[in-house]
């Protein structure tokens, strides 16, 4: 009997490509591929791409640079790259790297093991199609070994928005949501693997239309899974923040009370460069409306500065805008260009005006986002521990507003959920001690 060939998936961006190099590691675990931490120790190196952070296919082709002395040292090693970049780049990837052996955009990597197989014969294989057939209805099903309690379930992909900054239209697609059934299907096996908690993905969740009552219907749907403690979803727009979804948010108990709702300014001008669709004023008062249904959610949110055409008025807008909302936790950026966007084509603001405004902008979020720590400590909250933390006896998990949290526990409060009352807090995390 042969030995398993070894796989090395190395998985940039967002939660969706975590998953997504789940869905690829099982795809070729049919062709006796079992994966290895090591990329030295691989017969197959896939690098699994995002294209949303600056100069990303630079750094890609960077990457591959690194694996060319082991391809010399191993000609059988064979070496892909899938993702977005993968999806962008096309022939250019094997142009500009010749040992790289295939590539394979997002919608098509259920096609890997006939790629594989091409590429064991002596073939280049490119696949950056955005294919008819389903791919998630083509994958197998999930393997029923022993998982973590956390998991990742990508239930829509790709965007219609068209924001004037972004290429996930251009990389990921038209927003397509996969049906519901399938869905819980996955999720069942999931929990059935020993998952407790499942944050539902997609580049545009909330426009999730797979069940007849939209991203809310589904929501309510896996409530009814026994064995699943724990519901979460991102990314959203603030457009299909409908009703229904919101009401879940306070009526579900499964529903985690924690949202990452993007504005990314407070600008009006901004927002309508961006092409946004929201306004800042709309966007406060659907805050208003969110936190009327779940008094306690914590908020988390996306900005870019420095875009195109921003004055300082606009920027003040911005932190006039979180000073007002007030957020948990935050994610900001300097804009940088995304070839083949509308933003691109834009005169671009002195680098160091940007550098400033970001600078200013996270000192402000980083103080809300203390702040917030800072009023857990003395409350309890529920950990759903996930794995050892770096001291003897000490588990950590994540509490129902996703702060990580630390306490010591014996090893076997792994997969439950646990009161804990938190004792400390810390730039990045929390301390707790069991109740």
């Amino acid at each position: 009997m042969s030995a398993p060939k070894k796989l090395f998936i190395k998985t940039y961006g967002c939660q969706m490509n975590v998953y997504d190099s789940e869905r690829m590691a099982e795809a070729l675990g049919g062709k006796g591929y079992v994966e290895t931490q090591v990329a030295d120790d691989a017969d197959m190196i896939l690098l699994n791409t995002c294209h949303i952070r600056e100069k990303a296919a630079e750094k890609v082709y960077s990457e591959l640079g690194r694996y060319k002395d082991l391809k010399a040292e191993k000609p059988d090693l064979k070496i892909g790259v899938a993702g977005c970049v993968a999806q962008a780049e096309g022939e250019e990837i094997m142009r500009r790297q010749p040992m790289v052996d295939l590539v394979v955009g997002p919608q098509s990597y259920h096609r890997l093991p006939a790629m594989e197989d091409a590429v064991r014969s002596g073939e280049k294989a490119l696949d950056t199609d955005f294919p008819d057939d389903d791919k998630f209805d083509t994958l197998k099903t999930r393997a029923k070994a022993k998982r973590g309690p956390t998991a990742f379930l990508t239930v829509q992909e790709g965007c219609d928005k068209f924001c004037a900054f972004c290429v996930v239209p251009y990389t990921r697609g038209a927003e397509v949501s996969r049906p519901a059934a399938r869905v819980i299907r996955e999720a069942q096996e999931l929990v059935e693997a020993g998952v407790k908690e499942i944050t539902l993905l997609g580049q545009n969740v909330n426009a999730y239309h797979g069940h007849p009552d939209g991203l809310a219907g589904l929501i309510w749907e896996l409530d009814k899974i026994d064995g699943l403690a724990r519901i979460r979803f991102t990314t959203s727009h603030p457009n299909d923040m409908d009703d229904a979804l919101i009401d879940a948010h306070g009526a579900c108990e499964k529903l985690m009370p924690y949202l990452h709702l993007p504005v990314q300014s407070g600008s009006d001008r901004i927002l309508k460069a961006m092409n946004r669709k929201h306004t800042a004023e709309s966007y406060i008062r659907l805050i208003e409306h969110i936190r009327a249904a779940r008094h306690d959610l914590l908020l988390s949110g996306d900005f870019i500065v420095g875009f195109p055409g921003e004055t300082e008025e606009d920027f003040e807008d911005t932190m006039n805008l979180v000073r007002e909302v007030h957020y948990g936790q935050a994610y900001s950026f300097k804009y940088s260009t995304r070839p083949g966007t509308p933003a691109a084509e834009k005169p671009q603001l002195p680098d160091e005006v940007a550098h400033d405004r970001l600078q200013r902008l996270q000192a402000l979020l980083r103080e809300q986002q203390q702040a917030t720590q800072a009023a857990m400590v003395g409350r309890e909250v529920q950990v759903l521990f996930e794995k050892a933390g770096r001291e003897p006896g000490q588990m950590i998990g994540k509490s129902e507003y996703l702060h990580a949290v630390y306490a010591e526990a014996p090893a076997d409060v792994l997969g439950q959920v646990r009161a804990v009352k938190v004792i400390e807090d810390s730039p990045n995390s929390l301390k707790g001690a069991l109740v």
